[in-house]
């Protein structure tokens, strides 16, 4: 019997790690950057965490989670997104003061049952940032600025922001019920989910995909034409400061995200390189959440980046991913030369080096293939003749050069060349 991957999911192999390498490393420079805090949390919580937080009737918890119970009969379910666990493991360890901003940022895996399709898939892997207790516009501005550096550090262009608002608890009822008066004549047009929608949440139409659908959707009434004058001074503040950082954004009127929890300005960083699902960076305001959860009433604010996504736009883009690379690889020939090389190998990486040695009893010109095929950089060769003379014979790999350096001296000699870990 084979054994496959589940469908949905997918191993990342060695070749591959050097771009998940690249971007999570880069995450977190420019995360720490602006001083936000790595957390982790459980990749399993409880059910009713996600389904109070992101929202009963969304698809995500009426279709798409990963439920089961526990041997004492406990609901749980593996993490569909991070913002509700983040927002747990801050109340629940006192993260989160009147006093203070709290920032946070997350890397790891999230899991929902959807088809799979390009960019999506039922483990994937989510980057975020969260920001907890202030209502200043610029913290809102400084959560978008972070998701576009961090794209600038990656490489990558073609890239913009749309940005809206959906309004708070007080402006919104009244949108939503123009909402359901705009699309009642034309429901039975749409699609089985919107005719869904239209009674339980009329604002999650905006973000249906169905061509049909986005014929009524395109007249439909904006959310900015009904907000509350304390949403709308936010949002507009929110608007003069990306002008005046040099932003390059615009506002999309159609812009709702898929979780019930945001509230006022909604944001996402949006590629060319994709198709309809064009969102790499998506997130916004959810201040009404840390007090659904059990805590005070803070303002928040933050967004995620699927990083399946982002690879795809880095491979599209042609972006060069920095690879590791082996520094020195030892071949020997013969057991008394495959001790002394091992011995050098073990100074070499307690030095910091990168090295390894072929372990295979085979030609020297064998073992000079492998050494061209594995990308090493230098290849230090060790014979008879090596170990009369008491030095090795370097090859640089690139220029195809190569020296007697002194066993002695090989450290220095590598160390000199800027070769390290």
């Amino acid at each position: 019997m084979k054994y496959k991957a589940p469908r949905g999911t997918f191993d990342i192999l060695p070749e591959q790690v050097s771009v998940w390498q690249f971007i999570e490393s880069s995450a977190r420079e420019i995360f720490e950057r602006y001083n936000y805090d790595e957390i982790r949390t459980p990749v399993f919580e409880s059910t009713d965490l996600f389904a109070r937080s992101i929202g009963s009737t969304t698809d995500i918890v009426t279709k798409e989670m990963y439920t089961f119970l526990d041997k004492k009969g406990r609901s749980l379910t593996l993490r569909p997104e991070e913002t509700a666990s983040v927002v747990r493991a801050c109340l629940e360890n006192n993260l989160i003061g009147s006093d203070k901003i709290t920032k946070l940022y997350y890397i790891g895996p999230m899991f929902r049952y959807e088809r799979p399709q390009a960019g999506r898939f039922r483990q994937f892997h989510q980057i975020g940032v969260e920001a907890f207790g202030s209502t200043d516009p610029l913290i809102d501005v400084e959560v978008i600025l972070l998701g576009v550096d961090l794209f600038k550090r990656l490489g990558l262009k073609g890239l913009g922001v749309d940005i809206n608002s959906v309004g708070c608890r007080d402006c919104r009822p009244a949108f939503l019920q123009e909402l359901k008066k705009y699309f009642k004549s034309n429901i039975k047009s749409m699609c089985d989910d919107c005719k869904k929608r239209l009674e339980f949440n009329p604002l999650r139409i905006l973000d249906c995909k169905n061509k049909i659908c986005q014929k009524f959707i395109a007249s439909a009434p904006a959310p900015l034409d009904s907000v509350c004058d304390r949403c709308r001074a936010s949002f507009e503040g929110i608007i003069e400061r990306l002008k005046t950082a040099g932003v390059n954004f615009q506002i999309n009127n159609r812009l709702v995200r898929g979780l019930d929890y945001y509230t006022g300005m909604t944001f996402e960083v949006v590629s060319k390189k994709l198709g309809a699902q064009n969102a790499v960076c998506g997130g916004g305001r959810y201040d009404d959440l840390v007090g659904d959860l059990g805590g005070k009433a803070t303002p928040s604010v933050g967004f995620a980046i699927g990083m399946e996504r982002v690879i795809e736009v880095l491979k599209s883009s042609n972006v060069e991913i920095p690879k590791g690379e082996l520094g020195v690889l030892i071949l020997t020939m013969g057991e008394k030369a495959a001790s002394k090389g091992f011995e050098i190998l073990s100074a070499l990486r307690n030095s910091g080096i990168s090295a390894d040695m072929d372990y295979f009893n085979r030609s020297i010109k064998a073992k000079m293939k492998a050494a061209d095929k594995i990308g090493t950089r230098y290849s230090l060769i060790i014979g008879d003749e090596e170990l009369k003379n008491q030095s090795a014979t370097v090859r640089n790999m690139e220029k195809g050069s190569q020296e007697q350096v002194p066993f002695s001296g090989v450290l220095s000699y590598f160390r000199d060349r800027g070769i390290c870990g």
